[in-house]
């Protein structure tokens, strides 16, 4: 099955010991995308970047991880986001954006937009966050949805992950509506805890907003509590097998969201995607930045391509 996964990369600035910053590249999808193209996932990043050297070195370094490019679209004159990430002495993580102007707002307001949409409607599986929804604006967003609507008319799975962020939506309001739109779109949906707090309340469980919605596979993560699965009417707690003090809980989330889909894709029963996904997150979260060597991977991982046609569960 092709996947694409939709939304931002920026330049990643690093605090490093010593006070220096390390210069790497992420956004949530694109994290996501990396991850789930180490799984064995054939997935395409649909994005818009500038005709820059960080552009150049942005995409060689997605080819080289097995990325497809195909729906990048460069824009002349353009620079990617940056932001910073400040890490404190538990791991936990803040972020400072220079985005205003990226290239990847404009993604469904350009002339190649209808043939990205076309495009779209053709993946297997569309994964998405509350941060691609938040680049967009209503204009945009409106097209996205109904490339959405005619992808899952035509059989794709749409998964979207929740990942809020406050300082992306300065109208919550228009983030709570966007957010109803894109679970009433959903097959799968990815909902941190605290993403749903912050944006609906404490008062409304995700469980209960993306059930209202018609999601039919719910998963909710919240740090490092367990997970809840739920598909079908069964609902099922996934603890971590083993927590560990973080060095970096930058793409935790994207991480998990990967390894879930990507053993689902596998044949794997949701409680054993689940344990896929704190696997790799629990490796994640053990390493600075958002994407993590090659090399680390850990090991007993379901990939999509090793155990595709048997049984992951």
């Amino acid at each position: 099955m092709k996947a694409a996964t939709i939304g931002e990369c920026m330049i990643e600035l690093s605090r490093r010991p010593g006070g220096q910053y390390a210069m790497a590249h992420g956004g949530d999808s694109l994290n996501t995308a990396v991850y789930l193209a180490r799984l064995g996932v054939d997935v395409d990043y649909v994005t818009a970047l500038g005709n820059d050297p960080y552009s150049a070195a942005m995409l060689a370094a997605w080819q080289a991880e097995g990325v497809g490019t195909g729906q990048v679209r460069q824009l002349a004159g353009r620079l990617p986001g940056i932001y910073v990430i400040e890490t404190d002495d538990r791991g936990e993580r803040q972020f400072f954006y220079w985005r205003d102007r990226a290239p990847a707002r404009d993604l469904f307001a350009l002339p190649e937009t209808p043939d990205i949409c076309a495009a779209l409607a053709g993946y297997g599986l569309i994964y998405l966050t509350g941060v691609s929804l938040s680049l967009y604006g209503e204009a945009g967003r409106e097209k996205l949805f109904g490339t959405l609507s005619t992808a899952r008319r035509r059989g794709g799975l749409i998964a979207f992950d929740s990942n809020f962020r406050p300082r992306n939506w300065p109208d919550p309001e228009e983030a709570r509506a966007a957010f109803r739109s894109a679970l009433a779109l959903a097959d799968i949906a990815l909902c941190g805890a605290d993403d749903f707090r912050a944006l609906f309340g404490s008062e409304q469980p995700p469980l209960d907003i993306c059930r209202k919605a018609g999601v039919a596979e719910i998963v909710v993560k919240d740090g490092a509590e367990p997970a809840l699965v739920v598909l079908g009417g069964r609902e099922t707690v996934v603890p971590i097998e083993s927590p560990r003090q973080p060095v970096d809980t930058t793409a935790a989330g994207d991480s998990f969201a990967a390894a879930y889909l990507a053993a689902r894709l596998a044949g794997a029963v949701p409680e054993a995607a689940a344990l896929n996904g704190h696997r790799l997150a629990g490796a994640v979260i053990m390493h600075p930045g958002a994407i993590m060597s090659g090399r680390a991977m850990p090991d007993g991982l379901i990939r999509l391509r090793i155990d595709e046609g048997k049984d992951a569960s």
